[in-house]
């Protein structure tokens, strides 16, 4: 926001006179427009203030002042101006003159001491008689004095124009002092301008506050209207979303139940499917293998009809001509001949159809006969009956029924019954007459009436077995017989068959595989070698561990030149027990191709194996090697022989050897010379233990075994103490610990050598590891010296391994000290010296050069280079390191890039002395430079009313501390902490923040300069866009008052449009940098709250149209975290598990206390400690959730001891120009992430003053799952936790909801506890949720209802509510069962109620039946009754209660007194005397007869006749029965007369039921039953008809 202009200068306020009229101010604040200025604000005088007489004269003046007038003073102002300007110029012109000047006096003063310089060196030349030094030096002279007569020239010219300047600068100071007097009056009429614009300021501002205060109380009464709408819409808010995440648990949990039994379903289909389709192929299997016999038959017999048509043509042209020599009619004669063949096939399909009924007879009486037999055979002893029919009675009277048209052929026998159906083959051979068949077979020759020829010539050549087929009608029978095996023989057959069959499956075999192999030939070469090669070639497990597995995979690959196979045939007999070998044959493979086998190694002993795996091809059999070994040890030496160079007396140097195991097994070793002796054998024990080791000592045992492990050398790395108690094979037998003798023998040589071991010298050495060992060279004797070592090892079957070290002592006379001069940490293109101090132990004097590296010369410097050391005596030499920045090129090995070390060697020769003396100058090269990151800042898009912060990285790359500090900033930007100064510590890095607060709207470009101790300077370039947004916000920081947890509190404020005009002489257009201003217009705004935050924007989206602002309510919610809550919940359900604990131990100790007091202690004494194993909290999280009672426990403890927390927010505000309502439905605005608004939240939380004290704390009460109609009571009880006196308001419940609150309060004083009563009363099954807000001054403290009415839910087994107990005999009864299971969550009540028993049963049967008033179809529910008065359906039982879950069966009786096929009723369940859950209708049907038809048209009603019905004895009733016929109607309608008809049918059902009662006819006869036949047409016609049906045992 650009800031009121503050003062006036005299040219703005002549320049801009005319356009003053438009000119406008604006204020900082930008919630208010501000007034206009008046026009002609210069020309009055009604804003002076009173009371200041000056004032007034000086506006009086101003009031009489002409344009004549003010056009003078506007040319006096700007000669002013000019004189200052000039003034200005004339005195920096002077300035720079001046400094030429003093330059050129110092160029003056520099030559003539040059002159001196080379006239005394020229003298000195002179007197050496150098001529050419002399003349180069006299050429110089002349240059340095033509030089000089330049400068004097040059001091002359400058001298002069500084005079003309200093002349100039007079007339200037003599003419600006002749306007003074105009000077001081233009700055009085300023001061009275400015007093003016201050009274002007001071009414606008008393007005703007007048205007502010209205505002605010209209702001209030606005919150308090809106706070209402807002809690509410949080609350409707809240409850959507706890419905829309219940529901989505719902959905979940039976989304999942439902892929559960989708998954069983396509699995129970795809099984179904596999079956089916296996079913399908062995179909289509059968129907080719038929197809292709049949085909060769019929081929056989279209070749034996063509010859028989053919010779039945040659007779017919032979008789024809025959009949024409005799001179008949050969017409006439062939059509009597043909009419008399066809009355003959008429007579033959006549008689043909009759003895296929006799057919169909017979076999009925076969099937009803073993029907018979088999029932006989599964019943009871039979009891004698003689009001009973006989079976032959009976199959006499079925035949007969069937003889007259009473039954029909059944049709739902199934062919799995046919074996059962005929037990005696020989009998049904001789009831099928051979009359049957359509072709006589004796009569076709199967060896010389062959016609039919093969498609292939010379398929049929080879012999074959001729079969005999027999072709039969369709309901002719085909009868095979196996012939029968005695159970007695398969037992007595061995398992693996006899020797004989083993013999022949042997030489089966041979000469299968002998068959299997092929020789490969390709183009005319045979492929020799090798069929299949392996990737690897060998199969080798390494280092393996007895009890694990390992696996490889290996590859073969088909070298042969074609198509090749390749089969397993398994590994060598040594191998199978830790061989496994997995591999899928992949049939044939062409050449190149590969498959994998998988090779599986379970080692069970410690040997190495070996063998091969062996694989059968086509072309011959080929194997894969397979190695298995254990692990060993493989040691080696790095070198055999070490050098240690030449050294000198009494310096120390040491060299490392390096011990490698590349095996898988570790070892024991030892290094020692190889003049001393070592034995690497079992140590002896070091200790005697006697007593035996209970559980308790156990603990003691293996405190000794450590103490004594680390004392005692083992090959194994344990002691043998150790060994013995893995291995388990003795036990000691001493009863205290005594030490020991060492167990290593070790004989130490004579002479001390002077190349030593180190330190390490034995130890263990790992598999897969190295061990490195010192060996230290200190000379005492000037000589070679040579010793010889070796490595001894624990391992037998490692060998001892030899190494030698060598070395040379040497005397030296001069020597250093400090052989290392250490610089510490130095700095490029720095200056760095130090001494070195040479000592001599010789008696004479010795010279000395002393030479830098040939690479370092340009970088050391050693002074002097050359010297004399006295005898026995010091020399000090000067070390100057000056290091350059190419020192890391020029160094080369002598400086390290990573670490920065220069480590340089210098060199001393001494006279008469061949080896040098050496030292090395070492120092860390560091540099001075300050990395700052990123080199260029882009600071983006920021708005006026915004700063920008971003991070800059300041690295100090030298090893050394260094100040810093930045210089030279805009007034826009700032840097902190400290302003952007300080100090950098070595090697570290400093994160400072650059704040960038653009003024206005345009592009920056600027740069940041950070300047070091040492004045080296970092840039940084920055670049930015500043925007003026056209929206504003009345505040962009919200102070939230202290707001308690679960409570709400809002705050308002304003987004504001103020861009009304495209001027921008009036004030600053909104625009992005320099680009085009922002149109006047309706503007919109979107708040974007962050994710899982407190905040609540409404309206969150809305439009400002110009000269308007729009209100906004920003609402703040405080919760606790879920993770807080979690981890409190967690410790609640670890303490609740440890008391359970502690419980537990403590009735264990007083139940064994009870028992004994010895035996206690005796237990106390073995029992191990327990320990507490609580949940991992992880899985407690798991197992916690928002409903648990620990969840809800934690919550309300973290509430009551909330101590108050503080949080900042940032919620940014983008804006878009235009109206959202003129947008599509589909088509977003677009906002411009540039004119971005952001607003600030300060949000303070505090402890709720109300909490719930009852329900452990919990705000969520669940009534659970009560039944409808019913009634539940819960009592909260609230307490007041704040210091002072609330008054309590209730919010209102729904009128019509299940809720109900009991009793309220108005008032609850500090620390007091009310209790409120609520009731929850279900109307219908329902998921009820309420919120109860308690509105305290302070906060409100909601409270969640929860409930569920269940209604009571039951399934029934019966499917389609309809239940058939099918066919009974007369006064029998059967019985059914079926189940009703309770789903619900409560336990129901039910009573059992049929529809004949009720009521209303009476008023029905009043009523005319419906086959009287309508021509519908039989529609009661009730129909036929038992006469005998009693309820032809019964179930058991009548009533009880069914548990949740749980399953009632029930029983149905079906109890018949007489035949009828109407019997009915209507089951209710009924629940909770209310309720009708189910109805199932019961149907049945009774006959008199075990044997039934049904069929034909109807010749009845279905309600039976209301007379008396005339009770018969049983023995005579079978007397009264009349034979009840059944009417057949065939329609036989023609259409088309060259098209034979097919025949009318009509289907008759033969039913027959089973009983219990026995039949005293024996199951050997069949039934025969006979019955009329009569066909009624044109001509009447009667047959009788006779069933014969054979009784068998049943399934």
């Amino acid at each position: 926001m650009e800031e009121p202009t503050t003062q006036f200068s005299d040219e703005e306020l002549v320049d801009n006179f005319p356009a003053v009229d438009d000119e406008r101010i604006q204020l900082e604040d930008p919630e208010f427009e501000v007034e206009p200025l008046p026009l002609g604000f210069e020309d009055t005088v009604g804003l002076v203030p009173v009371g200041s007489k000056e004032e007034e004269v000086t506006a009086e003046k101003m009031k009489k002042t002409t344009t004549k007038d003010r056009v003078q003073a506007f040319h006096l102002r700007k000669s002013l101006n000019l004189l200052d300007k000039l003034h200005e110029e004339k005195d920096l012109f002077i300035q720079k003159t001046k400094g030429e000047l003093r330059v050129c006096h110092q160029r003056m003063d520099l030559l003539t001491k040059q002159q001196e310089n080379l006239a005394a060196e020229i003298s000195t030349e002179r007197e050496a008689n150098n001529m050419a030094a002399m003349g180069r030096l006299q050429a110089a002279s002349r240059r340095l004095h033509t030089e000089l007569e330049n400068e004097k020239d040059l001091q002359s010219k400058i001298t002069a124009m500084l005079k003309d300047t200093e002349n100039a600068m007079w007339h200037i100071e003599i003419q600006k002092g002749q306007f003074e007097d105009v000077r001081r009056r233009n700055e009085e009429e300023a001061e009275a301008r400015q007093r003016c614009l201050e009274v002007h300021a001071a009414q606008q501002l008393q007005k703007e506050k007048e205007t502010l205060e209205k505002v605010e109380r209209n702001r209030l009464l606005r919150a308090r209207k809106s706070l209402h709408v807002q809690k509410e819409l949080g609350l409707r808010h809240q409850k959507l979303v706890e419905d829309a995440q219940r529901n989505h648990r719902v959905a979940v949990k039976f989304l999942k139940a439902s892929l559960g039994r989708i998954r069983e379903q396509e699995q129970k289909e795809e099984m179904e499917s596999r079956k089916h389709m296996k079913r399908r192929m062995d179909a289509v299997l059968a129907l080719k293998n038929s197809i292709t016999a049949s085909r060769e038959t019929l081929k056989k017999f279209q070749a034996w009809g063509q010859s028989k048509a053919e010779l039945a043509e040659q007779k017919a042209l032979t008789e024809k001509e025959v009949i024409l020599a005799q001179g008949g009619d050969a017409f006439k004669h062939l059509f009597h001949q043909r009419r008399h063949q066809e009355l003959e096939a008429q007579r033959r399909a006549f008689e043909e159809e009759q003895k296929l009924r006799k057919q169909e007879i017979v076999s009925r009486i076969l099937k009803e006969e073993a029907e018979e037999e088999h029932r006989k055979k599964r019943q009871h002893p039979p009891c004698k009956s003689t009001n009973q029919w006989t079976l032959r009675d009976k199959t006499w009277k079925y035949i007969s029924d069937f003889c007259e048209g009473k039954t029909a052929i059944p049709t739902d026998y199934k062919l799995e019954n046919d074996v059962a159906v005929y037990p005696k083959p020989s009998s049904l051979l001789k009831a099928i007459s051979s009359e049957s068949m359509m072709v006589d077979l004796g009569n076709i020759s199967t060896e010389d009436d062959i016609l039919a020829e093969p498609d292939i010539p010379g398929l049929w050549s080879k012999d074959y077995k001729s079969y005999q087929v027999l072709f039969c009608t369709e309901q002719a029978w085909t009868c095979l017989f196996k012939p029968k095996v005695s159970k007695k023989d398969v037992e007595q057959k061995p398992v693996g068959g006899t020797k004989m069959d083993k013999d022949i499956l042997a030489r089966t075999m041979e000469q299968l595989r002998s068959g299997v192999v092929h020789k490969q030939v390709v183009s005319g070469r045979e492929f020799k070698g090798r069929p299949f090669n392996s990737k690897p070639e060998v199969i080798h497990f390494k280092d393996f561990d007895i009890g694990k597995v390992y696996k490889k995979k290996i590859t073969l690959i088909n070298a042969t030149y074609t198509i090749n196979y390749c089969k397993l045939v398994g590994v060598e007999e040594s191998l199978k027990d830790f061989i496994h070998i997995d591999f899928d044959p992949p049939g044939p493979m062409s050449a190149g191709m590969s498959c994998e086998v998988l090779v599986t190694f379970k080692p069970m002993i410690n040997k190495d194996l070996e063998g091969i795996v062996s694989f059968l091809a086509q072309t011959g059999g080929f194997s894969v090697p397979l190695k298995c070994s254990t692990k060993k040890c493989s040691l080696s030496l790095d070198k055999e022989l070490i050098d240690f160079g030449s050294y000198v007396v009494g310096e120390t140097t040491s060299r490392i050897i390096t011990l490698t195991n590349v095996g898988g097994l570790g070892t024991r070793f030892k290094f020692l010379p190889d003049s001393e002796f070592y034995e690497m054998d079992e140590p002896q024990p070091l200790i005697k233990i006697s007593s035996v080791f209970t559980y308790e000592d156990k603990s003691l045992y293996e405190k000794i075994i450590s103490s004594l492990s680390e004392q005692q050398l083992d090959g194994n790395g344990s002691s043998p103490l150790d060994t013995q108690s893995r291995k388990g094979s003795e036990k000691l037998n001493e009863a205290e610990v005594t030490a020991v003798a060492s167990a290593m023998t070790m004989i130490p040589s004579e002479e001390q050598t002077e190349i030593t071991l180190g330190e390490v010298t034995e130890g263990e050495i790992g598999p897969f590891s190295s061990i490195k060992v010192p060996l230290i060279f200190t000379p005492v004797i000037p000589g070679e010296v040579q010793t010889k070592f070796k490595v001894m090892f624990k391992n037998s079957q490692c060998p001892t391994l030899y190494f030698r070290a060598t070395g040379i002592a040497i005397d030296v006379p001069v020597w250093v000290p400090r052989t290392t001069v250490d610089l510490k940490i130095c700095m490029y293109d720095r200056l760095y010296q130090d001494s070195i101090i040479v000592h001599t132990r010789s008696k004479a004097a010795l010279r000395l050069k002393f030479e830098v590296c040939k690479e370092l010369r340009g970088h050391i410097e050693l002074l002097p280079e050359t010297g004399y050391i006295q005898a026995q005596s010091t020399y000090s030499v000067q070390v100057k390191f000056l290091p350059r920045q190419s020192l890391p090129e020029d160094a080369g090995k002598y400086f390290d890039q990573e670490s920065r070390v220069l480590e340089a060697p210098m060199t001393i020769w001494v006279a008469d002395q061949i080896k040098p003396v050496g030292f090395t100058v070492q120092a860390i090269v560091t540099t001075s430079d300050l990395e700052i990151s990123p080199l260029e800042i882009n600071f983006g898009y920021c708005t006026i009313y915004e700063a920008i912060r971003t991070e800059i990285n300041l690295s100090n790359l030298s090893l050394l501390p260094q100040d810093f500090g930045f210089v030279g900033l805009p007034k826009y930007v700032d840097i902190q902490p400290n302003d952007g100064f300080g100090t950098i510590l070595p090697l570290e890095t400093l994160q400072l923040d650059v704040i960038f607060q653009p003024t206005k709207a345009k592009e920056y470009r600027f740069e940041l300069i950070c300047k070091s101790e040492i004045n080296r300077c970092f840039k940084v370039s920055c670049q930015a866009v500043g925007v003026h947004p056209p929206l504003e916000l009345s505040h962009y920081q919200i102070k939230f008052s202290a707001t308690a947890l679960y409570d709400t509190t809002v705050s308002t404020l304003y987004v504001i449009n103020s861009h009304l005009s495209m001027n921008k002489m009036i004030h600053s257009l909104p625009r992005i940098g320099s680009e085009e201003a922002s149109p006047v217009g309706p503007t919109s705004f979107e708040f974007l709250v962050p994710p899982n935050s407190p905040i609540t924007i409404s309206p969150s989206v809305g439009t400002v149209l110009p000269g308007k602002r729009c209100m906004v309510q920003v609402a703040f919610q405080p919760v606790l975290p879920h993770e807080t809550i979690l981890e409190a919940a967690s410790q609640i359900l670890n303490k609740e598990m440890e008391t359970k604990l502690f419980q537990k131990e403590v009735a264990q100790k007083k139940e064994t206390w009870k028992q004994s007091l010895s035996v206690i202690r005796v237990h106390n004494r073995d029992r191990p400690t327990r320990a507490s194993t609580p949940y991992t909290p992880e899985q407690q999280r798991q197992e916690l959730s928002a409903s648990s009672n620990e969840y809800q426990a934690a919550q309300a403890t973290l509430t009551r001891a909330f101590q108050g927390k503080f949080e900042r927010f940032v919620v940014p505000c983008v804006v878009a120009r235009g109206d959202i309502k003129d947008r599509k439905a589909s088509e977003p605005l677009s906002f411009s992430p540039h004119n971005t608004l952001y607003l600030e939240l300060w949000c303070p939380i505090v402890a709720p003053s109300i909490v719930v004290t009852s329900n452990e704390g919990r705000t969520v009460f669940n009534f659970g799952d009560i039944a409808v109609g019913h009634r539940s009571i819960k009592k909260i009880a609230i307490q007041n936790i704040s210091p002072e006196d609330l008054a309590l308001e209730f919010s209102v419940l729904n009128p019509n909801g299940p809720f109900i609150l009991r009793n309220t309060s108005r008032k609850l004083c500090s620390g007091e506890t009310q209790t409120l009563v609520l009731f929850f009363s279900p109307h219908e099954s329902i998921l009820a949720q309420e919120t109860l807000d308690i509105i305290t001054r302070r906060g409100t403290l909601t409270l969640t209802l929860m409930g569920t009415g269940v209604a009571s839910m039951i399934t029934c087994s019966i499917e389609g509510n309809v239940h058939n107990m099918g066919y009974v005999l007369a006064r029998e009864s059967v019985s059914t069962n079926f189940k009703l299971q309770n789903e619900s969550l409560l336990p129901i009540k039910f009573w059992m109620r049929l529809e004949s028993l009720s009521k209303k049963r009476a008023k029905t049967q009043q009523q005319l039946p419906k086959f009287l008033t309508s021509n519908e179809q039989r529609a009661e529910i009730v129909g036929t009754q038992n006469h005998n008065g009693q309820s032809v359906f019964s179930v058991a039982p009548v009533e009880g209660i069914m548990f949740p879950g749980k399953t009632q069966e029930f029983t149905i009786t079906f109890s018949p007194d007489h035949e009828s096929l109407y019997f009915s009723d209507l089951l209710q369940v009924v629940l909770f005397e209310k309720k009708v859950s189910h109805q199932i209708l019961l149907q049945g049907a009774a006959r008199e007869h075990m044997m039934f038809v049904e069929g034909g048209d109807p010749l009845d009603v279905p309600v039976e006749s209301l007379t008396v019905i005339p009770a018969f004895d049983p023995e005579h009733r079978e007397e009264a029965e009349e034979m009840k016929p059944i009417l057949v109607t065939l329609n036989y309608v023609q259409f088309d007369t060259d098209m034979p008809t097919p025949p009318a049918t009509r289907e008759l059902q033969v039913g027959c039921i089973r009983t219990t009662q026995p039949s005293p006819r024996k199951p050997d006869h069949p039934l025969m039953v006979s019955t009329l036949l009569q066909l009624r047409g044109d001509v009447k016609e009667t047959y009788k008809v006779i069933f014969v049906a054979h009784v068998v045992a049943g399934l």
